[in-house]
């Protein structure tokens, strides 16, 4: 097949209908591609965002929703709220697996093209789990690595019961045997304080300030694109929060937070199933825990049952100023640490 039978050129807003039915439709699709979204965090960020499409004949068979971060030049890369920023394809309709294979590379080299040739100063994409073919980019001197994640599937809940590790299963049934309740509501200075909680307590770090976090939540669930759980003992108090983004089938649990003072009633391991079993009756596939960074919150995840995925990161060579800028931190961090600045 000829690359250029594939033409890439930026989305106009008219075309997003069309562009969010690929996404809904497509495997590699995700809440991160939806110009809605896109919209609602540029607002509480300061970002903006444009969609390149790739189209065979009048067929949009493709693209990458960039999101250009604020500040001095157009840096595009994952961030806090935007773990994936990817390639999004439409499924081949081939019965053969080279021709699927073909017409994905196809798209994924008229991409790679297109977007080797922005000036950019940063740009960095992480593509959802069933990418695997970057050797366009690679070839374009593109750097590539892996990124993992923990994905629940949600189409036999009584099956995924089982695979969960028996610790959780015991703090589950002892949260609700303890009158524990899971509420779903728009509760956000709740989840808010428990937000920063995990942040002085973990070091985890806080999405937005809360102004800016509160307008953007309260903006997606109006939209109907995304829930908010709490855990909550008899006298309504929250002692655990869950922000999970809906706006495909897979959805993505992006932030969850506790109260110390409850952490050994379980409460987290109580809300993360209720959530799976809310989002199971709801009528989606499954559920992205978002991230998979060796650690404890890893290997809670993991006691989930969940299926440990690989996703592929791939980064154009930065400008010499972000370079220059990069290096400049790491030189003041390191001063810092030896004393040599305030």
């Amino acid at each position: 097949m000829s690359r250029s039978a594939v033409e890439v050129r930026v989305l106009a807003a008219a075309d997003y209908p069309d562009w969010n039915r690929l996404v809904g439709a497509a495997p590699l699709g995700s809440i991160y591609s939806r110009p809605e979204y896109l919209a609602a965090l540029g607002e509480a960020t300061g970002g903006r965002f444009r969609i390149v499409g790739a189209h065979k004949g009048k067929e949009l068979v493709g693209g990458v929703a960039l999101y250009e971060h604020s500040g001095r030049g157009a840096r595009v890369s994952p961030r806090l709220l935007l773990y994936y920023n990817g390639v999004v394809l439409r499924p081949s309709n081939s019965r053969y697996p080279s021709g699927r294979a073909a017409r994905e590379l196809e798209v994924v080299e008229a991409l790679a093209d297109f977007l080797d040739r922005q000036r950019s100063e940063r740009l960095e994409l992480r593509s959802r789990s069933p990418l695997r073919d970057v050797r366009p980019f690679v070839a374009r001197g593109w750097r590539a690595w892996p990124s993992y994640t923990y994905v629940v599937k949600l189409a036999d809940l009584e099956r995924q019961w089982t695979l969960v590790d028996q610790n959780l299963r015991r703090l589950v049934s002892r949260c609700a045997s303890a009158g524990v309740e899971v509420t779903e509501d728009g509760d956000f200075d709740s989840y808010y304080r428990l937000h920063v909680q995990t942040h002085e307590r973990t070091g985890a770090p806080l999405y937005l300030p809360y102004g800016s976090y509160s307008r953007l939540v309260e903006r997606l669930r109006a939209a109907g694109l995304c829930r908010l759980y709490h855990a909550r003992l008899a006298d309504g108090c929250a002692i655990s929060s869950q922000l999970v983004l809906l706006g495909h089938p897979v959805t993505h649990t992006v932030s969850a937070a506790s109260d110390a003072g409850h952490l050994r009633l379980g409460a987290a391991a109580f809300l993360r199933w209720r959530v799976l079993e809310d989002l199971a009756s709801l009528g989606y596939e499954a559920n992205d825990l978002t991230d998979a960074t060796l650690g404890s919150v890893a290997r809670f995840k993991a006691q989930l049952g969940g299926t440990l995925e690989l996703s592929l990161v791939v980064a154009r060579r930065e400008s010499r100023l972000l370079r220059a800028e990069r290096a400049a931190r790491a030189l003041a961090r390191r001063l810092v640490r030896r004393g040599g600045a305030p």
